[in-house]
């Protein structure tokens, strides 16, 4: 005879069976797998026709759609079966509980696989938030230190730490490609590039301000401390992505690169920073080998600036036509860290919140960033309101 338990842990283990195959079914009403293998098929049609090759661009786009298509398709197919046997595992237990005997080990059994499955499928729920056009590709990220002094340097280089750790946890790769360090401590602006699946969709929940309060540890007195950062992200574009940047609109600067001094003191003028004069857009580079290498880089950037200028442009219009007056993209106030009088992180667009401040400057983002995907793919306005707090000790 089970215990009571057992009784509770096989009521729990059937009810996340049930719910696992109603969120199966919901996804895939969004994949319509008839739909999405007509598709694969469509790619390899296109994939197989003489002179495919002639274009690079175009084939290593279509190349790419095939793979995501196919690997989506295939791991809908492989979790709708697993579901099945988990519910039908789920029964049979159900079935030995009535009869007074329940085997441990199917238990256990049952329970991995939930997991397992659980985990495939928030997978695939969070890939059907991505449907920007630029969503799948690698992100170019830029934290500029905001009103606060020495302060926001250092929490501009708290978030840089942050997001190293949060990709590193992903499984992205981040890159540094330009840092300018605070004159006391912390950094002014750093800019780096992620790359990996997604990289640009996750990492644009983070666009805007970030405020963080704490005790100022720059302040002899010790008094609390209101500091601002301002992080900006754009999708780092291919060569295949048209845009028209005119030689005329562009000042080019060179410099020298700072370095760790002695003999790695860069003697050369190789830094490269790029002004775009009809957006005052500004990207710079320093760490390739050349100055040939940081002027393309920084090239790279300011494509990636341009193309993501022309994004909000877009999203605003969006906005507008909805009748939405709230602020968005960058410059907009999205999150506030608070370390004293107590602990919180709450996102302003969403209302997610957890005290566990230490934890989200750790890197444990997942939660924020999702609920901030969802909002949007429900074309939620934001969820709280800004409180006002400004800059400055008290």
């Amino acid at each position: 005879m089970s215990t009571d338990g057992t009784q509770l842990s096989l009521d729990d283990l059937v009810q996340r069976a049930t719910r696992l195959r109603e969120r199966a079914g919901v996804l895939g009403d969004y994949l319509d797998p008839p739909a999405l293998e007509r598709r694969v098929a469509e790619l390899e049609e296109r994939m197989g026709a003489p002179g495919f090759w002639d274009d690079q661009a175009a084939a290593a786009r279509t190349s790419s759609e095939h793979s995501a298509a196919s690997g989506r398709l295939a791991q809908y197919r492989e979790l709708d079966e697993e579901v099945a046997s988990l519910a039908e595992m789920a029964d049979l237990l159900r079935e030995e509980e009535r009869a007074g005997e329940v085997d441990a080990d199917m238990l256990a059994e049952l329970a991995d696989g939930l997991d397992r499955a659980d985990g495939v499928l928030a997978g695939l729920e969070e890939a059907r938030l991505f449907s920007g056009d630029h969503d799948a590709g690698d992100a170019v990220v830029t934290i500029n230190a905001g009103e606060g002094g020495t302060d926001a340097q250092d929490w501009a280089e708290m978030l840089l730490r942050m997001y190293l750790r949060w990709t590193e946890s992903r499984g992205l790769k981040a890159e540094i490609k330009e840092i300018q360090e605070g004159a006391e401590a912390g950094i002014k602006s750093v800019t780096l590039t992620v790359a990996g699946q997604n990289a640009y969709g996750l990492m644009s929940a983070e666009r805007g301000v970030h405020r963080l309060v704490r005790l100022s540890p720059f302040d002899s007195a010790n008094r609390r401390q209101t500091s601002f950062a301002a992080v900006d992200v754009a999708p780092l574009v291919s060569d295949a992505v048209e845009v028209e940047i005119l030689d005329k609109d562009l000042k080019i600067d060179t410099y020298r690169a700072s370095g760790a001094g002695g003999q790695h003191v860069n003697k050369t003028d190789s830094a490269v920073r790029i002004t775009h004069l009809p957006t005052k857009i500004v990207v710079q580079c320093q760490n390739e080998r050349s100055q040939t290498q940081n002027r393309a880089t920084a090239m790279a950037l300011l494509k990636s600036r341009l193309v993501q200028l022309e994004l909000e442009k877009r999203e605003a219009e969006a906005a507008r036509s909805r009748g939405e007056s709230q602020s968005i993209g960058f410059g907009s106030q999205i999150r506030s860290y608070v370390i004293h009088p107590y602990t919180m992180v709450k996102d302003l667009r969403t209302g997610h919140e957890t005290g566990n401040a230490q934890g989200v400057l750790d890197g444990d983002l997942d939660g924020f960033i999702r609920a901030e995907l969802e909002r949007r793919a429900r074309g939620g306005a934001p969820a709280v309101a800004d409180d006002g707090e400004g800059a400055g000790k008290e």
